[in-house]
């Protein structure tokens, strides 16, 4: 079996010239099944409706502990799947010493001649997105992870913005420093990368300024939040395509994340991370595209880092109602911001019947989704908190937080969904992959596998 697999992967060698690494944070095998089993509800089916990625014919399983716990955070997690390496929670691009640095998937492609591509849909400094080109002690170091960005010296990045852009101890902002670097900086969306994109000599494509502004540099919009003016990650995965085939190298390494499903499942906000899971398999659909241009020539394989929330479909009455959760129209922190925004507008009008008026419109709540006199007098107590707290002049912001909150968990309620808590788990993620040599994959493998593999298949040298 050993011989089998070594020959597969030096056939593919050959070959393969087009590398494409999906990293879906916070996406366990439940995740997955959830945003199936909610797609086969809408047609009135009990069962799953496939999506693109688990359509692939290599499926597997994969262990997720980091070498100091056994449960992993997104950068130990991320490091794992960038370089083949286990460390410690909170590292980046280091060994468990957090000294010794290691050399990621991406830097063996740079080494080999292709381009290559880092993007996300949260902070381009951000843990899984930094494991691929950073070498830091801690996460948390933003600055220092952004100049390792700069230094990288790759073709193209894309995401939100750095996650702390501006200047430090009177330096240089980051940005300044990335286009010293050579980089040409986009902000204007998917229309200025068509115009100014292919032109660049290196490039970081940014969301906008506005959007910053409201949503801060950590992430861009929910997919239920965007409106037709957002960048978005299919877009990303669009420009990073056509960016990096200009490059008229010899093929291409790309990895994308899409960081906004752990971001979902850690507020346990199941209408919104169902739709983070729909939206990334929209980017994935984007390289399957060029897959089918390309097959003999591209491999696409698809992981996380964990999962996110200990999300498990049922709550003790052996049924599902999963469709009640179309009815969501908006992620939960929209509905906070949206809810606060009528207050400050209005604060007259903000009265009991225009709040459940509100709720109905965006989450369906007491409407399409029918709840029960219990959860109803949950809702009605946060509403007399808003109330109490506009009489005396209190923490409005604080209660409409609090009001949201309940009605998040409600959500689940209603579609008998549960969660363990807000944090990482130790589920199984899974690994899903197509094209020549990829048959490597499947069944239950370790997250350190994957980076070496593909690097095997693609010709990468690995140190």
């Amino acid at each position: 079996m050993a011989a089998l697999l070594v020959a597969i992967v030096l056939s593919a060698q050959s070959q393969v010239k087009y590398v494409f690494y999906f990293i879906g944070d916070g996406m366990g095998v439940n995740q997955i099944n959830v945003t199936e089993t909610y797609l086969a509800a809408l047609k009135g089916k009990i069962g799953f409706e496939p999506i693109l990625m688990s359509s692939f014919p290599v499926v597997g399983l994969v262990n997720t502990y980091s070498a100091t716990n056994g449960v992993t955070d997104s950068a130990a997690g991320g490091t794992a799947l960038a370089s083949g390496h286990k460390t410690k929670n909170g590292a980046i691009g280091v060994l468990a010493d957090l000294t010794t640095p290691c050399t990621s998937i991406s830097d063996w492609a740079q080494q080999a001649g292709v381009a290559v591509g880092v993007a996300t849909n949260v902070a381009i400094t951000h843990a899984t997105p930094a494991s691929f080109y950073g070498h830091q002690k801690d996460r948390n170091m933003y600055w220092e992870i952004g100049q390792d960005l700069c230094k990288s010296g790759y073709d193209f990045f894309a995401g939100a913005d750095f996650h702390t852009p501006n200047t430090k101890d009177g330096q240089p902002s980051l940005r300044e420093q990335a286009k010293a670097a050579g980089y040409t900086i986009l902000t204007g969306g998917y229309k200025e990368y068509q115009k100014k994109g292919r032109k660049a000599d290196k490039l970081i494509l940014l969301q906008s300024d506005y959007q910053n502004e409201k949503l801060g540099s950590d992430h861009i919009p929910y997919a239920l939040d965007q409106d037709k003016n957002d960048l978005t990650l299919e877009q990303i995965t669009r420009a990073g395509i056509n960016y990096l085939m200009s490059k008229q190298k010899n093929g291409f390494f790309f990895q994308i994340e899409g960081g906004m499903i752990d971001y979902a499942c850690h507020r346990n906000d199941i209408g919104n991370a169902i739709n983070e899971v729909l939206d990334f398999d929209k980017a994935i659909r984007v390289a399957y595209e060029f897959y089918e241009q390309h097959p003999d020539e591209t491999i696409i394989v698809i992981s996380a880092d964990h999962e996110t929330g200990g999300l498990v479909m049922g709550t003790g009455a052996y049924e599902l109602h999963t469709d009640l959760l179309k009815y969501q129209t908006r992620s939960i922190d929209e509905t906070k911001w949206l809810l606060k925004q009528s207050y400050k507008k209005a604060p007259k009008r903000f009265t009991r019947e225009e709040i459940n008026k509100q709720l109905k419109a965006i989450l369906g709540l007491d409407g399409p989704i029918k709840i029960n006199d219990k959860q109803r007098e949950r809702i009605g107590r946060r509403i007399g908190d808003i109330e109490k707290a506009i009489s005396e002049n209190g923490k409005v912001n604080d209660r409409i937080n609090d009001l949201c909150e309940t009605c998040k968990h409600i959500l689940s309620e209603v579609a008998h969904i549960s969660w363990a808590d807000g944090g990482h788990s130790n589920g199984y993620v899974p690994v899903y992959a197509i094209g020549p040599g990829t048959d490597v994959f499947q069944g239950r493998i370790d997250n350190i596998e994957i980076a070496p593999a593909m690097a095997r298949i693609a010709g990468y040298q690995v140190p």
